[in-house]
């Protein structure tokens, strides 16, 4: 009878549990899991992304960040998938266990801790938590913390195995014991080449809680070239838990001369920090990260999808780095994991307001790939530098030959100059204006100034490009193109001024006569061959926000309302976001709400509620998305605006659905601020 009170008490205090964490705005509970309509979540660290799985104890990709080669996708580079090297599988009791011997099947990505915690039972045998993370405090190290409680007497076999992927060649999968006097380091390994030759290494060890002498005894097995393992066994008594960790780190020669070494210290350095301490850094730095967050009181559901986004842009990005963002961040292969425009113009103005220094660290990847840029401008007959539409490791272009965008798509260069005169702004860092800001914008400006024609006064035209609405190819005067442009070159001047110097009159020459097309009626003409066909994105509309050229409330209003019933909704969500913006910013709080859930909720796909590209799409984590809604948050109902002297609020509204919105650490001073 006690026996059987304690359990009904157990089985409670869960469904307590469970229910809580379905009502936290830091927790995303799937209990509902189908392994055939299932979307992953990512857990990372700004250098190693995994992507879960539906299978317990897997994870279904690991993503190495700025590792780039040629592979799966003809001739041109993809992001580095290396090995897959923090799986598992578990043995109880001599049965392998797979998904259909398992119930109560069900994930938890915890925010707050960036951890992803998977829990299921074998029935009659085992109850089994799996916690996953990517710790934030070592960049390229991973740990696993599992606890097994046994339903009964049973026999474990927990088993962890490294699996190559097909394009990683020449393996060599090795192991060995590190014997010393108070501990005993197991260690695996496997090493190998890409197709272009990058050494790319992983390793693991298992942190075990007992004593020297007393540890299980480790099984190495070679499978085939592409697996290997290493296993212990645990006998386990009714109702006793058994708690170890694992740990891993995978590296490549882009980050280290040596990553096969490397990779062991660094997991030797992971095991002998024990679980603990490992844990305790990494809370303790994603606390740091949240120091900076948004809060929303009176809808949990917008709470959650905005913590989502926070979340997975903080995990795609670190400080201290040279590495750019991708459209799906570290989520899988998606556009070959290339640096666009969505970087700068979408998933970096939350990150500036919010993670400055996060921020500094995308820019800093466009500065070393300056001189790129420049040989870009010099190949295609221009002056300064020409950034292109898709970078990878070098900064040449990398946009496939069929993608009329690589040739074309001419406004990133512009939009990247506008993004380091933001955080100039933003942080007020005269130094780095000196040392990395204003070279930049300087080539920008040079380019600008050679690449536009000089056909007479409000003439300089700038014609044959693709614009942000891509579905119009080769077109002439694009409204944002030219409205970036022109916001560039004042951007350069005036930073040129702020350090003392004297900018060449030429470059606000020339700003003051590229055209701005309009209708008849004074609306915002895309192009000058557009007459009203259905876009992809937002195009004119950026002209209001983030530009700031049309300003007249009259005119954003007439631009709106022109172009938002010609947004596709099959295009992708940040036009919508956009839209939302300016609806705030006119004073109408519903509309930008309506515009907000519209920006993401189409697009979220089981059982996370990760977002896709578009609405119906199967591609996710689409960060650009994220990027868009954050802004509509901030920018929009939150009321930010990155003015000269830094971040300001202007007047704004909540909608009725929210009660509070607050917005935490915002810029430099990591500023507080509130709408009620």
């Amino acid at each position: 009878m006690k026996k059987r009170l304690s359990f009904l008490f157990i089985f409670s205090a869960f469904l307590l549990q469970a229910q809580a964490l379905k009502k936290s705005p830091w927790h995303i509970v799937a209990d509902d899991i189908d392994p055939n309509f299932y979307y992953g979540v990512t857990v990372a660290n700004g250098m190693v992304g995994m992507v879960s799985s539906p299978d317990p104890l897997k994870i279904k990709d690991v993503v190495l960040n700025g590792v780039y080669d040629y592979y799966q996708r003809g001739r041109v580079s993809n992001i580095l998938k290396t090995f897959n090297h923090m799986n598992m599988h578990l043995e109880v009791d001599q049965r392998r266990i797979d998904r259909n011997q398992i119930e109560g099947y069900a994930q938890t990505l915890d925010m707050k801790n960036a951890e992803l915690i998977t829990t299921f039972n074998v029935p009659k045998k085992v109850k089994v938590k799996h916690r996953l993370m990517s710790l934030r405090n070592l960049p390229y190290t991973a740990m696993s913390i599992i606890e097994i409680t046994a339903l009964d007497d049973v026999n474990i076999v927990p088993i962890n195995y490294i699996e190559t992927p097909n394009h990683i060649s020449d393996v060599r999968n090795l192991y060995a014991e590190i014997d010393r006097p108070h501990v005993l380091i197991p260690l695996m390994s496997s090493v190998g080449f890409s197709p272009g030759k990058k050494k790319v290494a992983a390793s693991t060890s298992f942190i075990f809680p007992e004593k020297h002498g007393h540890e299980p005894k480790i099984i190495h097995e070679d499978w085939d070239y592409n697996m290997h393992l290493m296993k212990f066994k645990k006998q386990l008594k009714k109702g006793e838990t058994y708690r170890f960790a694992l740990v891993g780190s995978t590296l490549s020669s882009v980050q280290n001369n040596d990553p096969h070494n490397e990779a062991e210290r660094l997991t030797l350095f992971a095991k002998l920090e024990g679980i603990e301490r490992l844990y305790s850094a990494h809370q303790k730095a994603w606390n740091k990260l949240w120091e900076s967050d948004i809060e929303i009181e009176g809808d949990l559901r917008s709470q959650r999808a905005v913590r989502s986004a926070l979340y997975h842009l903080y995990s795609f990005a670190r400080k201290g780095t040279a590495y750019s963002l991708s459209p799906m961040g570290l989520s899988g292969l998606g556009y070959n994991g290339h640096v666009f425009w969505d970087t700068e113009l979408w998933m970096y103005p939350p990150l500036l307001v919010l993670q400055p220094e996060i921020a500094r660290s995308l820019l800093e990847y466009r500065y070393e790939r300056l001189g790129a840029a420049k040989e870009n401008a010099f190949s295609h007959g221009y002056d300064g530098a020409m950034f292109p539409w898709e970078s990878a490791e070098d900064g040449s272009e990398d946009t496939p030959i069929w993608a009329l965008t690589g040739p074309f798509q001419h406004h990133i260069s512009a939009t990247i100059g506008w993004a380091f005169w933001k955080y100039y702004e933003v942080t007020q860092d005269k130094e780095w204006l000196t040392t990395r800001g204003y070279p930049v914008l300087e080539e920008i400006a040079k380019f600008w100034a050679s690449r536009v024609e000089r056909n007479g006064p409000g003439r300089y035209e700038i014609n044959n490009v693709i614009g942000a609405n891509e579905w119009e190819e080769n077109i002439d005067n694009n409204a944002f193109t030219n409205g970036m442009a022109k916001t560039v070159l004042e951007y350069a001047s005036l930073a040129a001024e702020a350090l003392g110097k004297t900018p060449p009159a030429d470059w606000r020459h020339v700003a003051a006569n590229i055209p701005i097309l309009q209708f008849p009626d004074g609306t915002t003409k895309e192009n000058e061959t557009y007459a009203g066909q259905i876009i992809k994105q937002a195009d004119a509309n950026l002209l209001s926000y983030p530009l700031k050229i049309v300003t007249e409330k009259d005119a954003i209003l007439r631009d709106l309302n022109y172009y938002e019933p010609r947004l596709s909704p099959d295009g992708p969500a940040m036009g919508g976001a956009i839209l939302s913006v300016l609806a705030a910013r006119l004073g109408n709080p519903e509309r930008a709400f309506s515009m907000f859930e519209k920006s993401y909720q189409p697009n979220e796909l089981p059982p996370f509620k990760v977002i896709a590209e578009t609405a119906g799409g199967s591609n996710p984590y689409f960060a650009t998305g994220a990027g868009g809604m954050l802004q509509a948050v901030l920018f929009g109902i939150g009321g930010l605006d990155i003015q000269q002297e830094g971040v300001k609020q202007l007047p704004t509204q909540l909608p009725k659905a929210w009660k509070s919105l607050t917005l935490k650490g915002v810029g430099k001073d990591e500023t507080r601020f509130t709408v009620n």
